[in-house]
Order: C-alpha cells, then sequence, then structure tokens
C-alpha cells in the first residue's frame, strides 16, 4: 500500500517592524525614522527644515513656555494613549496661564524593540489633537535605549504660546470671597488608569478626560480682573492645586462635600480602593478661581462648552484658616484637606 503524504507548505510569516539601537544613532536609521514617520504626520514648514532649534516668527508679545515628560503604564488606556495625553497636558499648562498654544516640541526615549506600528499610532494621536488646535509640532529629537532600560516609550514635550489675557493669572491676585470653580468631574484619568492597569472587569463607560483645553479656556480670556487663577489638577489632584494656592498665605479655601462632583464609577473606585476623589489627577479639568460678583458670567460661558457642561462652585476664598483647606462633610464636620502623602497612583501622566 502506498501512502502519499502532502507536499510542505512554508509558512509565511511577517517580521513585526520593530524599534532598533540604531534608530537613535543618528545615522540612516534615524533617517528613515524621519522621514518615513515623523515628517508624513507632524510636517510644517519649521519642522521640515530639521535645524537644531525651530525658529519662531512672532511680533512683540509676552510669550509663555512649558516643559513635561510622560511616563504613563499602560500607554493605551480607555479615552486616550501617551501621545495625546503629552499634547493635551503640554497645550492645558500653557492655556491655563492664558496662553494660546503656538508650537510644541516632541522628544521620544524608545526601548529598543518597540513596534513601529505602535509607535505610528502614538504619533497619529498626538498629530490629531495638534491638528485640531492649530498647534504644530516644530522640532523634536529621538533616543532609542537597550531592552529593559525603559519601559516601552517615554515622551517628552515643550510647549510656547502667546499670553491672550488682558491681566496677569496669578495666585497673588486671588482675594477673599473669591469662588473656586472645577471644570467638570474629579479625577477621571487617574481612576481610568487603575482600571486598565488592574485590567478590571469593569463594565462602564469610564474613560480618562485627556482633553485640550485651550479653547474652554480661552472664552474667559477676555473677563479681564475677574479670572483671578487657573490650574489643571493633574498630579495630586485638586487638593494638591489647593493646597499650592494658599501655601504661605493670608487665606484659606472652604470646600463642601455635597458640592463635589464625582462620576458614580469613580466614586466607586474610591470606596472600594480608600482612595479620596480630591487626590485623583484630571487631564481635561481646570480649577479656576473667580471674582464673586463673575461667577455666574464663568459658569454660564463654561457650560455652553462641551468640556464644560459639568462645571460647578467647589469652594470659596475665606480668612481663617489662613494657609489650609478644609472640607465640610455631610456629616456637619470639617476635615483639613492636606497635601496627599507618597502616591497611590504612580505614573498615571
Amino acid at each position: 500500500m502506498r501512502i502519499e503524504t502532502p507536499p510542505l507548505v512554508r509558512a509565511e510569516t511577517k517580521t513585526k517592524e520593530v524599534i532598533k539601537l540604531a534608530h537613535g544613532s543618528g545615522g540612516k536609521l534615524t533617517r528613515e525614522l524621519i522621514e518615513n514617520f515623523i515628517k508624513p504626520k507632524f510636517g510644517n514648514r519649521i519642522l521640515n527644515r530639521l535645524e537644531d532649534a525651530a525658529v519662531l516668527f512672532l511680533s512683540e508679545n509676552l510669550l509663555a513656555f512649558s516643559t513635561d515628560s510622560y511616563v504613563v503604564r499602560p500607554i493605551f488606556f480607555p479615552g486616550g494613549d501617551i501621545g495625546k495625553l503629552a499634547v493635551c497636558g503640554t497645550i492645558n499648562d500653557l492655556a491655563v496661564v492664558g496662553a494660546l498654544p503656538l508650537g510644541i516640541s516632541c522628544s521620544f526615549i524608545l526601548e529598543e524593540g518597540f513596534p513601529l506600528e505602535t509607535l505610528n499610532k502614538i504619533i497619529d494621536s498626538m498629530q490629531k489633537v495638534a491638528s485640531q488646535t492649530g498647534c504644530q509640532v516644530v522640532t523634536g529629537d529621538t533616543k532609542v535605549v537597550e531592552k529593559g532600560a525603559a519601559d516601552q516609550i517615554f515622551i517628552n514635550t515643550a510647549g510656547i504660546g502667546v499670553i491672550r489675557t488682558k491681566s496677569h493669572l496669578s495666585i497673588e491676585q486671588i482675594q477673599l470671597g473669591d469662588q473656586i470653580i472645577v471644570t467638570g468631574t474629579l479625577g477621571d484619568h487617574a481612576a481610568a488608569i487603575f482600571v486598565a492597569r488592574q485590567n478590571l472587569p469593569v463594565t462602564s463607560s469610564l474613560a480618562s478626560d485627556c482633553a485640550p483645553l485651550h479653547s474652554l479656556l480661552g472664552s474667559l480670556w477676555n473677563l479681564s480682573g475677574k479670572i483671578r487663577f487657573m490650574r489643571d489638577p493633574t498630579r495630586g489632584g485638586v487638593a494638591a492645586t489647593l493646597n499650592e494656592i494658599v501655601k504661605d498665605k493670608e487665606f484659606g479655601i472652604e470646600l463642601s462635600e455635597d458640592s463635589l462632583p464625582v462620576k458614580p464609577e469613580v466614586r466607586g473606585i474610591c470606596d472600594l480602593m480608600g482612595f479620596d476623589p480630591l487626590n485623583l489627577a484630571s487631564e481635561g479639568k481646570a480649577v479656576i478661581v473667580v471674582a464673586p460678583d463673575a461667577t455666574e458670567i464663568v459658569l454660564g460661558i463654561l457650560q455652553q462648552h462641551p468640556l464644560g457642561k459639568e462645571a460647578c462652585v467647589l469652594g470659596r476664598v475665606i480668612e481663617q484658616p489662613k494657609g489650609l483647606v478644609y472640607l465640610k462633610t455631610n456629616l456637619g464636620t470639617k476635615r483639613i484637606i492636606d497635601l496627599p502623602v507618597g502616591d497611590p497612583l504612580p505614573r498615571i501622566c
């Protein structure tokens, strides 16, 4: 009896393109990375010169400059990714001081073996936000480290913007009786990162609030003198922001527990893990200190914008206790809100 065996079929395997150490060498692979991934997405007349510094054409204006680094884990999460977070974070740091973003730099630190396809997705995300805001990526850099020397990808961004407010926004402008407004719910970003990192089987619409705030906050820039101060409550949350405001000052801040805007999903995570929503980071919200006679006007403007629909008054500036933030609880007691100690959720941005 003759047994015929089927012919051997050689399986075709597609090699996934990954980052190599040579991509950071300044040589041929560096050039290919720039030409094939960076310029097609970020390309503009300033970046395309590929000079050591971007030359921006500005008239005589007061400028704002900010820089930040991003090491979030995981690099993709509900509502965003490390690229979107980096661009939004820099734009927001400019917006809260009253600056219209003009250009940002982008530097990647990549781990050897990082998939180029994944890098491309992150660049797409960054360019999407940049194009929506009219803020170009005008300069940057790429470095590659050995496998195991970094966790996939780290990003540094810096941004420059033109001040558009008619009066200087500063903690020094804050006065007794001023109202504390927050543009939406607290802790959405930190809670989304926690769920994604722990791979929890949570069925909900919980997502990071990561978003560029320049258009929301820009609507307030013309309220000369009525907007005292703005800050985006990222690491350390609202608690850190408010404690920075009252440090060494002749006033304090009073909050009311029944005024805290917290989503039920975030509240549930806080109850489960013992987190305080006041300590959790947001990446698409702003804390705004306003003159008392402008409170309703500011709320009305904010609530007309998609990112400010849930804006509300969080508290007020008071004479006593000086240098402290406290919360009036639903039980009728007062709880001191101190700076967060330690970091219950490291690497959230």
